[in-house]
């Protein structure tokens, strides 16, 4: 859903990042963070060492760190897009500090969360001014224009 929300903002200079699966022999491995600005690491993989781990993948909390140091809400961008904010995000306090950064920053924030979670998760949910739109197979195909309508009128 995001990923078609970025295509259509053609000419809209975008911050934040989308996440790809990592697939081998049709099995999920992990997950990859790319950034919009041409920038990709692994976020999580099955072979990573668990130090932090999220289920049974172990999460590169330095590739976190990175992107977090480019969500930097002073950044010449009409929109943020981050593709997701969930349990393997919180685990860097960067990443948490930055996605609180930009919200109270100047250019609107559009991003996936996690339907559970407590913490960090549940506290977005509740920010003053948030949208929630749940994202379902039945809802993914016409969320897209609902998403670039709200950026549209939040545009800065």
């Amino acid at each position: 859903m995001v990923e078609r929300v970025a295509a259509a903002l053609a000419g809209w200079r975008l911050g934040g990042f989308l996440t790809r699966e990592l697939r081998h022999e049709g099995v999920r491995r992990g997950f990859a963070l790319e950034t919009f600005d041409g920038r990709r690491a692994v976020l999580a993989h099955v072979d990573l060492p668990k130090r932090a781990r999220v289920g049974r993948y172990g999460v590169d909390l330095g590739a976190l760190e990175a992107v977090a140091a480019a969500l930097d809400p002073a950044a010449p961008v009409d929109a943020w897009l981050v593709d997701e904010i969930g349990p393997m995000e919180c685990l860097c306090p960067a990443f948490v500090a930055a996605i609180r950064r930009l919200a109270a920053g100047p250019a609107p924030l559009v991003a996936t969360v996690a339907r559970r979670g407590g913490g960090f998760i549940a506290e977005v949910k509740r920010w003053p001014g948030a949208e929630l739109w749940e994202v379902t197979t039945a809802t993914r195909d016409a969320l897209p224009a609902r998403v670039l309508a709200w950026l549209a009128a939040h545009r800065r």
